[in-house]
């Protein structure tokens, strides 16, 4: 199995031999397919639990294939091992691809955490086999230490151990904690993946920022966006 994710391009590209097979769990960014066509079979998936009256679909390709894979702009693909008792709890969003054979299951969170974060589920996975997790830029991988906390943008969480301890906080000073998101606090051992794409959405604004004369300039001046740069 091959699987291409070039940087910055915006597509991966997948190869399979004929006895290997990966489970899509975004259908229709499949761009491009080439094999035979059998070698595609899309199916019902059901999570149980609270996800149990929604129902997704899933595409199981087949090698010897290889097949194109169109990703939003601005994300990224990273694979991921999972050994075969894994522990950690996914954002099922992220979860682009895995390899046949895994197996999956629902856990629910505590119904605090869930009502602050809107986030009921997450989902365990077991391999042998290897996970495409789908990011705002890249994934960085942090440990966990059972005596030092580790706070983390909860928009920024992708995965965490099933045994960490985990509630919902913020940090720092006064006007720190009045001026982030709600964070993620977690304790134990094991990694974390966190996705590392900008948090601050004014950030390339505040970048790129030219100086508030120039601004203003633009604005009163006729032809001002022509002529001032």
């Amino acid at each position: 199995m091959n699987i291409h994710c070039p940087a910055a391009i915006g597509h991966v590209k997948v190869e399979l031999e004929a006895n290997e097979a990966l489970h899509v769990l975004h259908p229709q960014s499949i761009a491009a397919f080439q094999g035979n066509p059998r070698n595609r079979e899309d199916r019902f998936m059901d999570l149980g639990g609270a996800y149990r009256k929604k129902r997704w679909t899933r595409s199981r390709l087949q090698g010897p294939a290889q097949f194109l894979l169109g990703l939003p702009p601005g994300f990224t693909l990273e694979m991921v091992d999972i050994p075969e008792e894994g522990s950690l709890l996914f954002d099922y969003r992220h979860i682009m691809l895995f390899s046949d054979g895994m197996t999956f299951k629902s856990k629910i969170l505590k119904w605090r955490t869930a009502w602050i974060t809107r986030e009921l589920v997450r989902i365990k996975f077991n391999g042998p086999g290897v996970l495409g997790v789908l990011s705002v830029g890249d994934i960085a991988t942090i440990q966990l230490l059972p005596e030092e906390p580790l706070f983390v943008d909860k928009s920024a969480l992708v995965a965490y151990p099933e045994d960490a301890e985990i509630k919902l906080s913020v940090y720092g000073n006064t006007l720190a904690s009045q001026h982030m998101n709600v964070q993620w606090e977690l304790r134990g051992r094991g990694p974390v993946l966190i996705q590392t794409g900008a948090r601050d959405t004014g950030l390339q604004d505040k970048l790129t920022d030219d100086g508030w004369i120039k601004r203003v300039l633009r604005e009163v001046l006729p032809f001002g966006s022509v002529y001032i740069k």
